[in-house]
């Protein structure tokens, strides 16, 4: 059997490198560099386009257990993030190169995979997983709309300035992690503390801020873990304040006292060289960009390494076109995984790469619904709603607890992490036994 892959993101890279180790010949194809999105900067496979954060590496939050159980079933991508990892505090961060060319080593390494860097702008013959992410070229996604027989859908989707460390104002910005005590250059987080007026100033100025205009044929569909800052602000002149620019559990050691707001960043490459700004996706022009964001203190001689920028993800209704192994359902040699099912997140995409090489390669017993993995196959191919938008993965995608424990919310994920890794441990030894 060979198979071709759609799409050399998150997603296409899982799926071809699972399905090589299960001894399954893959063609994976490519646009990039040929033809680039409005997102990529870069030829190179799984391209980390929004952050370089995978978010929280701790169990009781669901993000977390998702890479624990990845790790525990021998994902590649996961593999590849923890050796290429940056301070982050309790999150996982990457050096985003440095992860996609780990990533490029390990497909051009296996001698059971080609890759191609084609556009492929119809649905090739033979088994096929379409893993062409939110960015999926025009003709391809034409291509799939005439396979569905329905529109896709969309949302738009916005990424966050990078910062040249070298121009940070460090007589402003201080080192520390929230909730930690002790500062320091040893914190993960660069923080950019604001008074009271320098705060309401600046909100002014981003709510004010000329914003990148939409087509006229499109309506904006944002996607609620991604929202734009100025978006963000709109709704209220507070809403920073305790949103991304929270103060909270952190102390300007200069004055001993909780600013009353702060902007975060978060070291973007290994060498410490690049910041990006925590929670501020935009899509003010360029020129706005640099003078709105300059007002940060801290900021004032900023040098920006890379603008934001706003796009267009596209994916399917998934739970009306696939079936439980995220099949079409007319027609079953067609697979879909990653984002352009409706997943949304770097770790999601990866998991549903990982399922889709699993199920492409033939396992036959589903994950447990109770672990995560589970539930990022359940949500793009079970989801009962009439309308369907993407979903990070979270706890409330798991089914309940029999017997709620004592102790909180806390008490109750650290429950629910328990159950999906143990859960996990008895599919693991199913699937193993099936080989």
């Amino acid at each position: 059997m060979k198979v071709s892959i759609v799409g050399a993101g998150l997603a296409g890279s899982e799926a071809a490198l699972q399905l090589a180790g299960s001894g399954v010949e893959v063609d994976l194809f490519e646009m990039r560099p040929g033809t680039m999105t409005a997102a990529h900067t870069t030829g190179l496979p799984a391209e980390l386009v929004c952050s370089n954060s995978l978010r929280s590496d701790l169990l009781h939050n669901a993000p977390g257990l998702l890479k624990e159980e990845l790790r525990r079933c021998g994902s590649f991508l996961m593999k590849a993030a923890d050796s290429c990892r940056v301070p982050a505090g309790g999150a996982l961060a990457v050096d985003r190169e440095e992860f996609s060319r780990t990533v490029q080593k390990m497909l051009y390494g296996q001698e059971l995979i080609t890759v191609r860097e084609e556009e492929v702008t119809e649905i090739p013959e033979g088994k096929v997983i379409i893993a062409a992410g939110p960015l999926a070229s025009r003709p391809l996604t034409d291509a799939i709309g005439e396979l569905t027989g329905s529109e896709s859908l969309y949302f738009y989707d916005a990424i966050a300035p990078v910062i040249d460390f070298e121009s940070v104002n460090m007589n402003l910005a201080f080192f520390q992690n929230r909730y930690e005590t002790e500062g320091g250059a040893d914190a993960d987080y660069l923080n950019c503390p604001f008074t009271e007026e320098e705060y309401y100033n600046f909100v002014r100025e981003l709510k004010g801020g000329k914003r990148v205009s939409t087509r006229d044929f499109e309506k904006e569909i944002h996607f609620q873990g991604c929202m734009p800052v100025e978006v963000i602000a709109d709704s209220g002149d507070m809403s920073l304040a305790f949103g991304p620019m929270k103060p909270v559990g952190l102390i300007d050691p200069r004055t001993q006292a909780r600013s009353f707001a702060v902007v975060q960043l978060r070291m973007e490459n290994k060498a410490g060289t690049a910041w990006n700004l925590v929670g501020f996706q935009t899509k003010l022009t360029y020129p706005e960009q640099k003078r709105v964001f300059r007002m940060i203190p801290g900021l004032e001689n900023a040098e920006f390494v890379r603008l934001g920028s706003m796009h267009r993800n596209t994916f399917i209704n998934g739970p009306s076109l696939l079936d439980e192994r995220m099949r079409l359902k007319t027609d079953d040699r067609i697979m879909f995984a990653g984002q352009i099912t409706g997943i949304e997140g770097y770790i999601e995409s990866i998991a549903s790469g990982y399922l889709a090489g699993k199920l492409m390669a033939g396992i036959d017993v589903l994950p447990p619904d109770e672990t995560a993995i589970g539930a990022i196959l359940r949500y793009p191919t079970r989801t009962v709603t009439d309308n369907y938008q993407p979903s990070n993965i979270n706890y409330g995608l798991f089914p309940p607890l029999k017997k709620k424990p004592r102790g909180g919310r806390r008490a109750r994920r650290e429950a629910q992490a328990e159950r999906a890794l143990e859960s996990l441990g008895n599919w693991l030894s199913v699937i193993s036994s099936e080989k």
